[in-house]
């Protein structure tokens, strides 16, 4: 490590193991199987990310 050069580690958001970000070609999880499993659970409406309710129609009038 040269110099000041400070390595990032970040927590991935589904095991929560650390890992670099730097370099990391599936940040910012730790492997493609936390990235492809979190990707399933978006897939099938696992996640949501709250919303208000679309106006009607009447609204608009």
């Amino acid at each position: 490590m040269a110099g000041n050069v400070k390595l990032v580690k970040v927590r991935c958001p589904r095991c929560g193991e650390r890992v670099s970000w730097e370099g990391n070609p599936h940040r910012p999880f730790c492997s493609e199987k936390c990235r492809l499993i979190d990707l399933g659970r978006w897939a099938e409406e696992e996640y949501r990310v709250p919303a208000e309710d679309a106006p009607s129609e009447e609204q608009y009038d």
